[in-house]
This record gives structure tokens, C-alpha cells and sequence, in this order.
């Protein structure tokens, strides 16, 4: 979706992501690219180290089991990828659904 909006339409890329595969497609659709590009004013990457340390800090801090796909959004604000500016409100959704114990155990003991 990032590689669309910055093209303008949807176009092939590689995906490079080890930790959010969930997020990794080669190509967004049309009808969702449509979407996108009307509703969101902004497409972040953050480094696969980011999401990482986001998912060990929901578990330290909150014992919350996060996929990493689900902590992408929180990686982006405490990486520094994504600034909010003065007074905004942000939420951040999680979610553990796309999650297998071996990986949660090796990113949570990182």
C-alpha cells in the first residue's frame, strides 16, 4: 500500500519484511487502493527492530501478546517513525490473532 500511494496506483513490490509478514502483499488491490487513497492521509514504515521492541514492550508492560503485524502501529510512535503533533488523539489497535507460540517466545525472550 505504501509503494501505490507513493506511485499512485497499485504496483508490484517485493516484500522485505521478516517480523510483519501479515502485512507483506506484492500487490494491493484495486477496490482497497481506491479506498486508501481517499481515506489515508499518510502510509508509515517502520524497521522490522521497531515492531520487534514494540511486541516485547506490550508484553512487559501490559502482558498482552501482540502478532507483529498488530504491533506495527505502536512500533511506529515509539520508534519516532510517526510524530503526532501537539494535541492529537491516537489510537492504536492490536491484535494476537496471527500469532505461534514458538515466535512469541523468541521475540518476547529478545
Amino acid at each position: 500500500m505504501n509503494a501505490a500511494l507513493k506511485a499512485g496506483e497499485p504496483v508490484d513490490v517485493e516484500p522485505d519484511s521478516i517480523a510483519a509478514n501479515a502485512l507483506g502483499a506484492t500487490r494491493c488491490g484495486t477496490l482497497p487502493f481506491k479506498v486508501a487513497s481517499k481515506l489515508i492521509a499518510e502510509s508509515i514504515l517502520v524497521e522490522d527492530d521497531a515492531i520487534l521492541a514494540a511486541q516485547r514492550r506490550l508484553w512487559r508492560e501490559m502482558q498482552l501478546v501482540v502478532e507483529p503485524g498488530g504491533a506495527t502501529s505502536l512500533a511506529a510512535l515509539i520508534s519516532g517513525a510517526y510524530k503526532p503533533e501537539d494535541g492529537e488523539r491516537i489510537g492504536v489497535l492490536l491484535c494476537g490473532g496471527n500469532t505461534e507460540l514458538i515466535q512469541v517466545t523468541n521475540t518476547l525472550s529478545g
